[in-house]
Order: structure tokens, then sequence, then C-alpha cells
């Protein structure tokens, strides 16, 4: 099998024989599973192992008062979140830098009530990765408060600008790498299956 990755996630699938459901309903896939059929002929696989490690690795952290996120981005990995976020009970809005569709919002809108509302906010965005590590997600980070959760996927670098400025205001941060481990493990299990 293999791997798949940014930017690559969403465009892979028609090159694909099947989804597995659950992935049919992300619209990303991270993992090829090749199965040999008879007659030489190959059957490629697409699954979803991100929403696997996002799920393990963020579940600890939630608490009582975790039930609304925004989830920065709309790429193939927030998709994964989002499904995963729901999974654990969490209503969750993307947030993006244009007006995609109904129910996106943009950084302009994250008004004083949203943000308190919304306490977990999940960096599904590239921003703020090395080299370019002075940059992040432009959220108002002044009203961020302790009972806030900052996810980033990002993990290099290991504290991305956007969990020191949560970090700064109380916040509860973490970043991907546990994710990412994670989901290598679930990608090894849906190749050894």
């Amino acid at each position: 099998g293999l791997n798949v990755t940014i930017p690559y996630k969403e465009q892979v699938i028609p090159f694909l024989s099947e989804l597995d459901p659950d992935t049919a309903k992300i619209g990303a896939v991270n993992v090829i599973k090749i199965i040999r059929q008879p007659k030489g002929k190959i059957k490629l696989v697409g699954y979803n192992s991100d929403i696997i490690g996002f799920t393990q690795s963020i579940q600890p952290l939630l608490q009582s008062h975790h039930k609304k996120a925004l989830i920065l981005g709309t790429g193939g990995a927030s998709k994964a979140v989002y499904h995963g976020l729901k999974n654990l009970g969490i209503e969750s809005v993307f947030v993006s830098r244009t007006r995609k569709a109904d129910g996106v919002l943009t950084y302009e809108e994250l008004t004083p009530e949203i943000m308190a509302e919304y306490t977990v906010i999940v960096n599904c965005t590239p921003v703020g990765m090395f080299p370019k590590v002075d940059f992040c997600p432009d959220i108002p980070y002044e009203l961020l408060t302790p009972n806030h959760l900052l996810y980033d996927l990002l993990y290099n670098p290991n504290v991305t600008l956007f969990m020191k400025k949560g970090e700064a205001q109380g916040a509860v941060v973490k970043n991907g790498l546990e994710m990412l481990l994670l989901q290598a493990f679930a990608a090894w299990e849906i190749w050894h299956r």
C-alpha cells in the first residue's frame, strides 16, 4: 500500500477502484491498499486513517465545555477532522480565507461571540509550517481563554506560532505529531488485514 498527503487527498479518488464506506463520507483519502487479484488485476481501495489518528489524539483533551469547534481550512485533512469531531459529539464549522459556501465562515467573521462559543480550534492549514514559522492563522487570539483547546495538525516546528499564541492566553494546545503516528499505525493495520 501507500500513503497520500496534501494536496492530493481528494485528487487521488478518481484513480481508485473503491472507497471504504467511512472514507466515502469524508471525501479524502490518505491510505491506499493495493489488492492483487486473479489474472494480474490490481484493485486500489482508498481509506482515511487521519480520522482515526486525530480522534484518538484529541479525545483525551476534551472537556465537558468543548461542544463546538472551528476547523481552520477546507482541504482533505479538514474533512477527516470534521467527521472525527462529529463522531465525538462536537459540532463544527469550517473557516476559510475566502467565502466558499453557506455555513463556512471567513476569518473576518470570527466575532467575540463565536470565539466564546467555539472553544475547540483545529488548524488544518499549512500556515506556520517550517520554514515559514513566523506565520499563523489569522484568528483573534486575544479572545482565547483557558477554556479553549487549540489543536494544530502541524508538527514542524514542534510548537507553532498558533500554539504559542494560544498558550499565551492560557489555552490548552497540542500539535499533530501524535496524530501522525496514530494514523500511520492505522495505515499499517489497513495494509495487513
